[in-house]
This record gives C-alpha cells, sequence and structure tokens, in this order.
C-alpha cells in the first residue's frame, strides 16, 4: 500500500514498524456542536482504519479531545458552566453524532484534562534539554525554543521568517522569541488550572497531542493524522516538540492530512461562523450519503459542500441497497463473478486511498448483479462480496430513517405494490390516489416501459 506523506512530499510504501498499525488523529476542540468538515477527517480515518484491518493488520488508533481551551471557558462563562460541563456536552454530542455516521470509535479517547502528569513530565524534560523555558517575566508560563531546533518547519517545508509571514502571533513579554510558543500557559483568575513546577496554569495546545501520543503509542508512530490546516502550527510544534524529547526520533512515520470542507468558497469553520452541522447534516441525509459524498471526492482534495450532491449520492445509495438485496431464481449454478471487481476496489484503495474509483467499483458490480439478477444467475458470492466492500468504506447500505412526515424506502416500495395491483385491476382511482401521495410525500414517480421508477424530490 502507498501513502502521501506530507513531511517527505510523496507516495511511500507503508508498512507498519511493529505488530500493529499505530494511528493518532487530532480530535475536536470541545467548544461547539462538531461540523461537517469535523466529519470528512473523521470518515476519511475511520475509512483507513478499516481497509487496514481489511488487510490484515491491527489498528492501534488514538483520537483525543481537547477539553480545556480559551474557548471553552469563554463559551463557559457566557453560559454560567464549567469548563468541565462544556466540554463533556460537546463531547458526548460528538459520540452520538459520529455513531450515526457509523465511524467507529478510536481505540483510545483520552483527553487532555486527564493527562496533566504526562503533559509536566514532557515539559519538564524539554527544559531539561535546554529546548524551553519558563517564561522570562516569571509568569508562570512555559515556552518552547523554537530556535534550538534547526530543522524547525520541515513539515510545513517553510524558514520560520516564512512561518511567521501573515500568521498572528500573540505578543507576550515573557517570551524570548516572537516565534516561541506556550507549552504551559499561567492561569488567570477564575479559569481552570492545574498546580505544576511554574505556578498554576493549564497545557497548551501543542504540548496534549504530544503527550497522548507518547503516552499511548510510544515515541515513534506510523501514521499522525489531521486536517491540513493543522499542519502549521499545530502539527509543525508536535513534531518539533516530540522530536526534541525524544532524542531526534522521528515523530511520525507517515504525515496524512485530509483536505478542507469548504462552503461558499471558505474553509467551514466555528470562527468564520459558516458551518453546517453534523446533526443538521443527519436530519437532512441519511450517513451513507453523506459518506458516499465524502469519499467521491479524494481525501487530499477540498470539497465543497453540496446538498444537491448529498442528494445525489442518496439516490445512489438506493442503487446499492437495491443490488444487494435482489435475488434470483436460477437453477442453472451460474454465478455472478465478483472478482475483476474486487481487483479493482483493492488496487485504488492501496494507491494512497483512492476511495473515488474503489466507489466506482463498487458501483460497476452493483450493475453487474443487475444484469446477473436479470438474466437469473445466482447472486449470492456477488451480493457478499459487495457487503464486504461496502462495510470497508463504512456503508451500512441500510434503510435511512424516515423523516417525521416522510416515508422510508420499504414504505414506497409497498405502496408502488399497491399501486400496481390497482393498475392490473384496472382500479385507476385508487392507483391514482397512491401516486397522489406518494407526491404529497415528496417521491416522483414515472412509468415507463422498463416499469416504473421512483425520485425523492
Amino acid at each position: 500500500m502507498k501513502l502521501y506523506s506530507t513531511l517527505t512530499r510523496d507516495k511511500r510504501d507503508f508498512q507498519p514498524a511493529g505488530d500493529a498499525v499505530t494511528m493518532y488523529v487530532c480530535g475536536i476542540t470541545a467548544s461547539n456542536s462538531s461540523h461537517v468538515g469535523h466529519a470528512l477527517s473523521s470518515v476519511v480515518f475511520d475509512v483507513l482504519h478499516r481497509y487496514l484491518e481489511f488487510r490484515g493488520y491491527e489498528v492501534r488508533r488514538v483520537q483525543n479531545f481537547t477539553d480545556v481551551d480559551d474557548k471553552i471557558i469563554t463559551k463557559a462563562n457566557a453560559e454560567g458552566l464549567t469548563s468541565d460541563e462544556v466540554s463533556e456536552k460537546y463531547i458526548q454530542e460528538f459520540f452520538t453524532d459520529m455513531d450515526e455516521l457509523n465511524v467507529r470509535r478510536a481505540t483510545v479517547h483520552p483527553r487532555a484534562t486527564q493527562e496533566i502528569a504526562g503533559i509536566l513530565k514532557m515539559i519538564e524534560g524539554l527544559i531539561d534539554a535546554g529546548n524551553a523555558y519558563p517564561a522570562t517575566d516569571k509568569s508562570g508560563s512555559v515556552y518552547f525554543r523554537v530556535n534550538s531546533d534547526p530543522e524547525y518547519g520541515k513539515l510545513s517545508g517553510r524558514t520560520v521568517e516564512e512561518l511567521l509571514e501573515g500568521v498572528r502571533v500573540d505578543v507576550e513579554l515573557g517570551k524570548e522569541s516572537p516565534a516561541d510558543f506556550a507549552l504551559w500557559k499561567a492561569s488567570k483568575s477564575g479559569e481552570p488550572a492545574w498546580d505544576s513546577p511554574w505556578g498554576q496554569g493549564r497545557p497548551g495546545w501543542h504540548i496534549e497531542c504530544s503527550a497522548m501520543a507518547l503516552e499511548y503509542l510510544g515515541e515513534t508512530i506510523d501514521i499522525h493524522g489531521g486536517g491540513l490546516d493543522l499542519v502549521f502550527p499545530h502539527h509543525e510544534n508536535e513534531l518539533t516538540q516530540s522530536e526534541s524529547y525524544t532524542g531526534q526520533k522521528p515523530f511520525a512515520r507517515f504525515w496524512l492530512h485530509n483536505g478542507l470542507l469548504r462552503l461558499d468558497g471558505a474553509k467551514m469553520s466555528k470562527s468564520l461562523g459558516n458551518l453546517v452541522t453534523v446533526r443538521d447534516a443527519l436530519d437532512s441525509n441519511s450517513a451513507d450519503a453523506i459518506r458516499m459524498y465524502i469519499l467521491t471526492s479524494h481525501y487530499r482534495s477540498p470539497l465543497l459542500y453540496d446538498e444537491d450532491n448529498i442528494q445525489t449520492q442518496e439516490r445512489a445509495a438506493r442503487r446499492l441497497r437495491q443490488a444487494i438485496t435482489a435475488g434470483s431464481s436460477s437453477d442453472s449454478g451460474e454465478s455472478v463473478d465478483p472478482t475483476p471487481f474486487r481487483k479493482r476496489y483493492i488496487e485504488a484503495m492501496e494507491d494512497d486511498l483512492n476511495t473515488p474509483q474503489a466507489l466506482a467499483a463498487v458501483f460497476d458490480l452493483a450493475h453487474e448483479i443487475n444484469r446477473g439478477r436479470d438474466a437469473g444467475h445466482n447472486l449470492a458470492d456477488a451480493q457478499a462480496e459487495m457487503r464486504s466492500l461496502s462495510s470497508v468504506l463504512g456503508l451500512t447500505l441500510a434503510e435511512p430513517r424516515a423523516s417525521e412526515d416522510g416515508l422510508s424506502d420499504e414504505e414506497i416500495k409497498a405502496r408502488l405494490a399497491s399501486r400496481s395491483e390497482a393498475r392490473t385491476n384496472r382500479d385507476f382511482a385508487a392507483a391514482d390516489a397512491i401516486r397522489d401521495e406518494l407526491v404529497e410525500a415528496g417521491v416522483l414517480i414515472e412509468d415507463g416501459p422498463d416499469g416504473t421508477t421512483w425520485t425523492r424530490i
């Protein structure tokens, strides 16, 4: 299998360093409802996890929660809650949304506030090695000394000066250099705080992930994942502090970054206020349709949020469900052979997780199953293969839940069967009544020489 690594800027053969694949994926800051951009990243790395297991690997995936942060504190103050109450609310909401999207939970979901001991140990080690220092104004903060690492910037491919251009840098009196970043932040009145050798405070964002990766996966991990917007400063800073702490052992062998979801031409984000929550998306679409919408684009490419596109995938998902439930009455013993489609699917996934081509192979298999049904061939092996390949993509191929005033696919099929029976009996008034009911429910039906087809409006 070949994967593209941001660090080396090329596709390379992937093999785990040990018995199991170790993967760290940056999780959410639990300050608000998760949006579809979060879903994109979660789906991508869920599919990678599933495919690696499909290939026979054991996978240990860690996805963290940042549960102490300026945004969480601001939200808590605005709502009269504690930071713990805010973060817990949105962590549980994230789990609910991801469960409905069929995103399997990581092996471990650590939280920053539960890893303070490991974070402090790492900061102390960086100070002892000369890579970090307590704030020069004795405020109680601790900073990483960027110029202590001559390779700083190797992940993003830019110099320190280039990296700082156009980037907001906090002006803090205790820094030796504007490029230095906080490992430990001195607490302000009313903020969550923990004891440390430098005074009451809380961890910086970057050190949390390094400490959790070290704790649960070791000094060198196989895959580090996250959105493209995390390359700088978050992943750059993770890399430099981790390798400085371990004596320049490689922090991650492969750095994988998914492209960003865009809405109206801009990155979907809480700060811009241009987001669609996962809950809103799930209220209007099935999980399979959302996943297919994500997977029809290569994971490294940007993706534009488009409700019409998702509805197109809703209809496509129905075609897969119809193929998986198609039956035949063949006694000939001739079967639909899924082997060529499985081969194409694997070749696509082996090429840097090319899910668009993998999906195309699944749809071509569905088409072959439908042809086999019409010819009266045995479909069992092909349908079993289709279920297997779809499952690796996280598709359930289950009937979507109906909206409060809508009809499920099975209910629509039942009404169409009743309509067909009424037409056969020349009870056209009953047939027209069923058609009107379906139109009222948002279902357009069309009668043609090959039978009746239907589409949700």
